[in-house]
């Protein structure tokens, strides 16, 4: 890393913020290319949310990542949004203009296309029905990637129905794809004839409940992705390469979601190299 009077600035935002790889891997572009800049963790209560965006421009920063609990009331602190950020309802990525504004967008469906892109290059939207296991703000990034993927069935499939609706209404847009929502105790049934197979929910990561779900019905030519990356390999990721199926992991999504602010923040093209996975995966073995 270097540091001098001209070092360009960049960082994380949540509450709290010490468990992110966002650092890790944003340091290790900044030293793989080089360049003279520094991403640093911003811990920042929620009711100062708005207070710490508007002091970016002041304090000379590019932009900043948002974690939890951050994404949805940045929506409001921000001078713009683009358009996708504004349909799944969260902000994480902030870049601050030459004129000071800031320019909120969400880097989540592209990270999760993007993944899926590298993982398993095979898929495609023509497979069969896409089923969506939960309806938060993941969810919403992934069904995103899938209607711009051109997927023709989206199954949401959640404990809560109003919540899996609401997503739905959200994300509609002229020629969607069709968006069914079913209930939990459903999930196994969902399955039929799917394609693709997507857990955004927390079921199965560290310290969590197991995701219990019997893919006895999932096509053996279905794609499995978890958004989890903690641990790396699920029990729904270690049930589904039992059977044969390709499996996309979490980690991907978390790296890829980064390459757009590092481009905008420090000028930068970057991938989601071996390298660069290994690095953040080292990190995964201490606290979170």
């Amino acid at each position: 890393m270097r540091i001098s009077g001209r070092t360009r600035l960049a960082g994380i935002m949540g509450w709290p913020v010490a468990h992110s790889r966002s650092p890790a891997l944003h340091n290790f572009w900044l030293d793989e290319h080089g360049i003279d800049g520094a991403y640093v963790p911003l811990p920042v209560r929620p009711e100062h949310l708005a207070q710490a965006l508007s002091a970016l421009p002041a304090l000379g920063f590019r932009g900043c990542n948002l974690t939890m609990p951050h994404k949805q009331a940045a929506l409001a602190a921000v001078d713009c949004v683009d358009p996708l950020a504004r349909r799944i309802g969260a902000v994480n990525t902030i870049v601050v203009a030459a004129d000071g504004r800031l320019e909120g967008s969400n880097t989540d469906a592209y990270a999760f296309r993007e993944n899926l892109r590298d993982h398993a290059p095979s898929w495609s939207a023509a497979r069969g029905p896409a089923v969506v296991l939960g309806a938060g703000g993941a969810a919403r990034a992934v069904v995103a990637a899938l209607i711009e993927a051109g997927s023709v069935e989206i199954r949401l499939v959640n404990r809560t129905r109003d919540r899996a609706e609401c997503l739905a209404r959200d994300l509609a847009v002229a020629a969607a794809p069709r968006i069914s929502v079913w209930g939990w105790e459903a999930r196994d049934e969902a399955l039929h004839e799917a394609g693709l197979l997507v857990n955004t929910t927390s079921l199965g990561m560290t310290g969590e409940p197991e995701l219990a779900i019997d893919l006895a019905r999932l096509p053996p030519t279905a794609i499995v992705a978890d958004i989890v990356y903690v641990p790396l390999e699920t029990a729904l990721l270690s049930a589904a390469r039992r059977r044969g199926h390709v499996v996309v992991d979490g980690l991907g999504m978390l790296l890829h979601q980064a390459r757009p602010g590092f481009a905008a923040w420090f000028g930068v093209p970057v991938d989601a190299t071996r390298g660069l996975r290994a690095a953040v995966l080292s990190t995964l073995a201490g606290p979170r």
